[in-house]
């Protein structure tokens, strides 16, 4: 099966280190091996920010000045950039046979078959969307819907989720999973089944028998939860939120955190560096995800793989995941919230195996061959 010349609309991927930015940072150099070990090639064509993370060869890297944002802007310069490229490609001899977005609005009228990517629907989500952006981004969705020829997305649960809102016959829509094997654990610190209740590490601005939680600091993310479980239950140990904010939402927190009386327990870390994952994990009493929506859950794996003691809120794709046995706990509940934590540090070392080899079955190579085998079958099938 021959595989085809791929052009990747890069514009947005200069955002700071996530699930997304994670995502394409271990998939796209691996994708790009794999295509021209068949016959085929990858190109990413960059906007005004420069991406941050590696993009070796033989991944070409194309410029142009589509900004970030506002998406309306991106849209519009981004589709003359693409257009521009596919031209030029064309002229010299090697053209493109299909392009590859992972944001909107996508381009159009292309001249050449369009695939895209959904990590998750947030946008379109009541609980961590507005009204009217929930109107903007339903419409960008289902004119994605009518102009892609094929999706990707993480999980299970997100394909789903695709099928149902957006009317896409399932068949179209692949699933290429995230992994965790990006960082190599180090031993942990605290011993499984003797949690340090109550207790505060040496380290005052390290994870060092803390509650995790590991992302960036947004609306969706439920960290607040977390805060009001402190709040319920002053046994529990403090919590440190390792990430980027988002706007104000760190200032947020804070208000919240004093309000309930648990600042004192509380660490914001700020951003943090991926030399740092292995530490964290490591040395945190355990990890909590309290999100609303999730389309994977990478952390939920790097917790698994590092033998961290893990709690999660109860959503299909971290239940989908983590495992149906991980602690889990309502995402609108903060009492039962504390109560899966104090089980989750409870948590004796056969379960944290299970859970380490539950995190083996995701690899990144995996994940970058699924993605080749579909859009290969997709360029034989044009």
């Amino acid at each position: 099966m021959s595989a085809p010349r791929v052009l990747v609309a890069g514009a947005v991927l200069g955002q700071p280190m996530g699930g997304v930015r994670r995502h394409n940072a271990e998939l796209l150099p691996r994708l790009a091996r794999l295509l021209d070990e068949r016959g085929g090639g990858l190109a990413v064509l960059e906007g005004k920010e420069r991406i941050p993370f590696e993009l070796p060869a033989p991944i070409e890297r194309l410029s142009s000045r589509v900004p970030a944002s506002p998406p309306f802007a991106r849209g519009v310069h981004e589709t003359g950039a693409l257009r521009a490229a596919l031209a030029e490609a064309r002229a010299r001899g090697t053209p493109f046979d299909l392009v590859h977005t992972a944001h909107l609005p996508v381009p159009r009228a292309l001249g050449v078959p369009l695939t895209l990517t959904i990590h998750d629907l947030r946008a379109i989500h009541g609980d961590v969307s507005t009204l009217a952006r929930r109107f903007v981004a339903a419409h960008a969705l289902r004119d994605a819907a009518r102009g892609a020829q094929a999706f990707f997305t993480v999980s299970e649960s997100t394909r789903a989720a695709i099928v149902e809102h957006l009317g896409v016959p399932r068949e179209l829509v692949h699933v290429v999973p995230n992994a965790a094997d990006h960082f190599e654990p180090l031993p942990r610190v605290i011993c499984a089944g003797h949690p340090t209740l109550g207790s505060s590490g040496p380290d005052a601005r390290g994870a060092r028998d803390a509650l995790l939680c590991l992302g960036h600091l947004e609306p969706r993310k439920n960290l607040a939860l977390v805060l009001h479980a402190l709040a319920h239950d002053r046994a529990l140990p403090r919590v440190v939120f390792a990430g980027a904010a988002k706007s104000r939402h760190a200032e947020e927190l804070d208000t919240l955190a004093r309000s309930l009386g648990v600042r004192e327990r509380v660490t914001f870390a700020g951003p943090f560096e991926d030399g740092d994952l292995a530490r964290l994990y490591a040395t945190c009493a355990a990890v909590v995800l309290p999100s609303q929506l999730e389309g994977f859950g990478i952390v939920a794996l790097e917790a698994q793989r590092a033998r961290a003691p893990l709690a999660i809120a109860r959503i299909p794709a971290l239940v989908e995941v983590a495992g149906a046995d991980v602690p889990s706990f309502a995402p609108d509940d903060p009492v039962e919230c504390a109560r899966a934590l104090r089980r989750t540090l409870l948590r004796d070392s056969n379960a944290l195996d299970l859970d380490a080899r539950n995190a083996a079955r995701f690899t990144w190579d995996a994940s970058a061959r699924a993605w080749c085998d579909a859009l290969c079958a997709l360029h034989g099938a044009a």
